[in-house]
């Protein structure tokens, strides 16, 4: 006789409307753009609508020149607007209320903005190079196949940390070209030595040495240059540690001479490829936040006026008995798929407006005053004022940018641990690790401030936190410990 087992589960299954609602809300504003001209191009029943003017007032009561709501309307053109009756910052979790005093006030305007940025696209690092690559005699088809897999393996800092042989396997399994070793090491010693130079190399060391090798053939050798590239060569370990006096000890030379070679290469640049590396992608902000007359107004960024609906074109096509079966199975299903892009839209732009509108709550007086008022705030603080989850938070802060009038900020510098003063108010940690930058950059170098002289100062400003939290921020920066700050000159 069989065996049966009753077992109950529990499962989460998403719907389609739900996966899609997900997968828009995260895309950042340039990609959105994108996704809805494919969209476009890929269901005939979507179409583009121009943006109404309508209002929201505090009462929520709509109005407009048409009464009529079209799916997805209004993707990008919702003012958020906060009145403040007072310089008081609201209660952490306090509600607004309209009688009462030193709180925000919601209102939506979507009078068109005219202060947004606008963004031109340039050609790549790659493209550039490769362009200038091609331009010299020496270089033929399979050498730029060769140069566009080497610009293709680099990483953010513009090193080939991979050998030539997976440059040669990138060549072979993409382009069907087999090559050298040395074919490639000709077209690699050429790229390290373009503008800008000390890209494509394996380290640091050899980066500087490139630069070090230009900068004598323009300008000749002479006995710094000899010592800074020796000091390279056979001392680069002693040099990055400070053991100026074992330098000077080992390669027999004076205190200025050895001054005079670490100044020259302090002068070269030890990231080239930071400048380049993203100059063909843009911030584009996603909400605009202003303070003028009392009001701060945040803004969803509507220069493109971009929005969809559902077309009405092909619903006659439902209702006509003499169009084939498959034909309206196509169109009922295009149909459903343009209702849910378009509800999913308008979801995206519904959660980030909740997102910002919290935000702006919790970090009122950052947005007026200055990023020195950053408060400590969590994800889930502004999940539970907004009503949504963790997750969706996440999501909606994910890659997206605030243009304020202190800067262009992603969401999610506004979240942050914290720490309390002596005066019993909470700090960001952000404020914290900008200070002990501003007590660094101020230190005698001749004498750097170690971890305990830190943690001390803070503590001067009502600040107390433990050395090994000193430590730990001063590493999350890249800061060197007292002893490699140190300068003998």
């Amino acid at each position: 006789m069989p065996d049966f087992k009753l077992q109950q589960s529990q499962r989460a299954q998403l719907s389609a409307q739900q996966i899609l609602s997900s997968q828009l809300l995260q895309l950042p504003l340039l990609n959105l753009e994108q996704r809805i001209y494919d969209e476009l191009q890929e269901n005939p029943l979507l179409e583009l609508i121009e943006e109404k003017n309508e209002s929201v007032d505090e009462t929520g009561e709509q109005s407009g020149d048409d009464g009529d709501d079209g799916d997805g309307e209004g993707m990008f053109d919702s003012v958020d607007r906060f009145e403040a009756r007072d310089e008081k910052r609201p209660e952490k979790n306090e509600q607004p209320k309209e009688s009462q005093e030193g709180v925000l006030h919601f209102t939506v305007d979507t009078t068109p903005k005219e202060n947004f940025i606008q963004a031109i696209q340039q050609d790549s690092f790659e493209e550039r190079m490769l362009r200038d690559l091609s331009l010299r005699e020496e270089i033929g088809s399979t050498e730029l196949l060769i140069a566009s897999e080497i610009l293709g393996n680099l990483d953010d800092d513009g090193y080939l940390q991979d050998g030539l042989d997976i440059v040669a396997d990138g060549l072979l399994t993409n382009h069907g070209v087999d090559v050298e070793p040395r074919d490639i090491q000709r077209v690699l010693h050429i790229i390290q030595r373009m503008d800008p130079p000390g890209i494509a190399v394996a380290s640091l060391r050899e980066r500087l040495l490139v630069q070090l090798e230009l900068n004598q053939a323009a300008s000749g050798s002479g006995g710094t240059a000899i010592i800074a590239k020796k000091l390279l060569d056979s001392y680069f370990d002693d040099f990055l540690n400070n053991r100026y006096e074992k330098i000077i000890k080992r390669m027999q030379i004076r205190p200025e001479q050895l001054e005079a070679a670490i100044k020259e290469i302090a002068a070269l640049d030890p990231h080239p490829f930071v400048v380049y590396q993203d100059t063909g992608d843009y911030i584009m902000p996603d909400f605009i936040v202003t303070y003028e007359n009392g009001r701060l107004t945040a803004a969803l960024n509507d220069r493109s006026n971009l929005s969809v609906q559902v077309s009405d074109a092909y619903r006659d096509v439902l209702k006509n008995r003499k169009i084939p079966r498959g034909d309206k199975q196509f169109v009922r299903q295009k149909l459903n798929r343009a209702k849910e892009f378009a509800s999913a839209i308008e979801q995206r732009r519904h959660t980030l407006l909740s997102v910002i509108d919290a935000l702006m709550q919790f970090q009122y007086e950052f947005f007026v005053s200055g990023p020195s008022m950053l408060v400590p705030l969590g994800m889930k603080d502004v999940a539970e004022k907004s009503g949504f989850d963790l997750s969706t938070i996440s999501r909606a802060v994910n890659g997206k940018y605030v243009q304020t009038r202190f800067g262009t900020f992603e969401l999610k510098y506004f979240f942050s641990g914290g720490t309390t003063t002596d005066e019993g108010e909470e700090l960001s940690t952000k404020i914290v690790k900008q200070y002990l930058q501003e007590m660094v950059s101020a230190e005698d170098s001749k004498k750097p401030l170690s971890d305990d002289r830190l943690a001390q100062m803070l503590e001067e400003k009502g600040i107390r936190i433990a050395r090994r939290t000193v430590a730990k921020y001063r590493e999350q920066m890249q800061i060197p410990v007292a002893r490699l700050r140190k300068k003998i000159f």
